[in-house]
């Protein structure tokens, strides 16, 4: 007889940014059907990211990654170890962890972005069952632009902004396209507007 699954549970996650000032966090729930490869794009979007350089996810000792990035590294590192992250669940991390475990999201190998996910409690309000995931519950702080030079270049790249006589404060300026504020944060919007992420081809 074919075992038939457990139906899907919310699962709490709590994302923060490592390295970034100010911190920039997400709090969220997910199904515990999806795969890491559902996850990313939804950590895309939430964050404020682009899909537009190669991720993957630290789960312990292991990574787990999309299928092209395994491949890619395997021309010059060991992979063998590796899996595939559309072949392993939220529900599957959870009982890989425990319900108190970490891991990691790296996203664009180059600026070296970090993400600390955290499994977090569940809110002890029952409305939460009611709603449809994924959720955004809370957050503060913008994303970081892409391609601004990982933690470093972005804490330059606020510096400059922040003095007007700087040098490189109008090329800054337009760089990024007029204003931006690093303490945006919309919740209401995150929330409207996601509609889930294509895959990006590759």
């Amino acid at each position: 007889m074919k075992k038939i699954p457990p139906p899907p549970k919310p699962v709490a996650l709590r994302i923060e940014l490592l390295k970034v000032t100010p911190l920039v966090w997400r709090r969220v729930l997910v199904s515990s059907h999806w795969t890491l490869a559902s996850l990313h794009h939804y950590l895309q979007w939430v964050m404020g990211w682009q899909d537009a350089h190669a991720h993957q996810f630290q789960v312990a000792g292991s990574v787990v990654a999309p299928a092209w990035w395994i491949d890619e590294v395997s021309r010059d590192s060991d992979t063998t170890t590796w899996r595939d992250e559309r072949k392993v669940s939220v529900a599957a991390l959870v009982e890989e962890l425990g319900a108190n475990g970490e891991f990691e999201y790296r996203y664009d190998m180059g600026d070296g972005w970090r993400h600390r996910i955290v499994f977090d409690s569940l809110p002890p309000s029952r409305h939460f069952l009611e709603v449809a995931l994924p959720v955004c519950l809370a957050g503060e702080n913008a994303c970081p632009p892409e391609n601004v030079g990982g933690p470093f270049g972005y804490a330059d790249f606020l510096r400059i902004l922040a003095e007007s006589k700087h040098p490189e404060h109008a090329d800054r300026v337009h760089w990024i396209g007029g204003v931006f504020d690093p303490a945006g944060f919309d919740l209401n919007r995150i929330n409207r507007d996601f509609k889930g992420a294509k895959t990006r081809r590759r």
